[in-house]
This record gives C-alpha cells, structure tokens and sequence, in this order.
C-alpha cells in the first residue's frame, strides 16, 4: 500500500449502522457512573468501562460529552464506577433515566455509601472509587481516565447487557476429556 492508499484507508470510517449492530454482539457489564462535588450528585447508566492499567490502578469510561454527567465528573475530579449485581436491573433503569417522570432524584432509595471524596458507591455493586487524572474528547464521548483509590467487592454475579436486553453470566463448564 503507498502513502495515498494509506492516507485513504485512514480516513474511511466504518458505515454508522454497521458499527452500531456490530456493538450490539459485545456484551458488557451493566454501570452505574456516580459523582458528587462542587457540580452536584449526579449518575448515569453507562456500558463503556474498562480497566487501564493496573500499575498504577486506573480505570476509564466513556460518556456522552454534552451529558450532565459529563460534565459533573469533570468538574468534580472524582467518580465512582459501580458495576451492578445480576439482580439490580431496577438501578440501572433507575440511572438510564427511564423513571425520571416518576422520581426527581435517581438517587432516592438507593442504598448508598459515601466512599472517598464523598462519591457515592452503590451498595452491593462492586465499587471502583477514582481521583479524574485526564479526560480525551473523541467524538460524541470523553474519555475519563480515574486513578482507583478504593475498591469494595460487591456480588460476584454481574448483571449484563447484550443485544439490547440484560442478561446474566453463566459460566460454561469444562466438558470431560
């Protein structure tokens, strides 16, 4: 491939409908991204988390950039990334915003405990506490990228989502040999 082919190739994107069916086949682990600051408390039901590196522990997730979460984690420097249990749909619906006709605070009547920097952890949620060390906008999204001070283990069974619909994990077992 010469320079213009490649140029070329770098500039083509994959068709926007394509993309999104594709990423329909990717399950992920159901989050809830909390924040709580100068900008307020605020969460959102989000799929875009995953684990940067782990010397030193660190973790991103990707937001809508115009979002008011977005812009609460930003003015805040701290976020909590609460992966929810298998039986927690409520919450997650809760923090998509389905019940925001019915309820003025998506926070009420969730059990929640303030870990560092007064982030909420939601309760029975494996909870990654960070300290916002960059954000990177690209696209529609920001990229936050936290430092994790603090962890607590939540249930081992992680809701999931795929294809539109929440699923849970089942583990496969090893056939005999």
């Amino acid at each position: 491939m010469d320079n213009s082919q490649q140029i070329a190739f770098l500039d083509q994107s994959a068709p926007r409908q394509a993309f999104i069916h594709a990423m329909r086949a990717v399950a992920s682990s159901v989050t809830v991204v909390t924040t709580n600051g100068p900008a307020g408390r605020h969460g959102a039901t989000v799929s875009a988390f995953c684990s940067v590196s782990a010397d030193p522990p660190s973790a991103l997730v990707c937001l809508k950039a115009d979002s008011r979460i977005a812009r609460s984690v930003a003015a805040n420097g701290a976020f909590c990334v609460n992966v929810l249990p298998q039986s927690r749909r409520d919450i997650a619906d809760r923090f998509a915003g389905c019940h925001d006709d019915r309820v003025a605070d998506r926070f009420d009547g969730i059990e929640c405990t303030e870990g560092q920097g007064r982030v909420p952890g939601i309760d029975g949620a494996t909870v990654f506490s960070c300290v916002l060390k960059e954000s990177v906008d690209f696209g529609s999204h920001r990229i936050f990228i936290g430092h994790v001070v603090d962890l607590k283990e939540g249930a081992p069974e992680p809701l999931a989502y795929l294809n539109g619909a929440y699923h849970r994990v089942v583990p496969q077992t090893h056939a005999a040999a």
